[in-house]
């Protein structure tokens, strides 16, 4: 499956959840609004921080889902590949699988 299938997919399951709790999808959407508007990070910044946790956290739907949002946000692939770099290091061996996940990810979603 390539990571366009998987993220329509993750967008299609994340939809009929939705649908079956709207408050909370309600509810985590506004903490997802509120973190990404205030702060004194900008959008991008605070995606390769989600980014990187998704690494780590060896979350192949997050990891799709920061991807696309990056590739939005102009982010390039030594960007990426900078913020993947600190994943491994704080993540080991299985951050370092994940890693290279998430940069075919982005590569793929990059070219459209």
């Amino acid at each position: 499956m390539s990571w366009n299938e998987k993220l329509a997919a993750t967008r299609s399951q994340l939809r009929g959840l939705n649908k079956t709790v709207p408050d909370t999808a309600k509810a985590f959407g506004a903490l997802g609004k509120s973190v990404k508007e205030g702060g004194v990070l900008d959008y991008k910044t605070k995606e390769f921080v989600a980014l990187g946790m998704a690494v780590v956290s060896r979350c192949e739907p997050c990891i799709s889902l920061h991807c696309a949002a990056l590739v939005n946000a102009g982010a390039t692939k030594e960007e990426v590949a900078d913020v993947l770099a600190m994943a491994i290091q704080m993540g080991g061996g299985p951050a370092m699988m994940y890693a290279g996940k998430a940069l075919e990810c982005f590569e793929e979603l990059s070219a459209g």
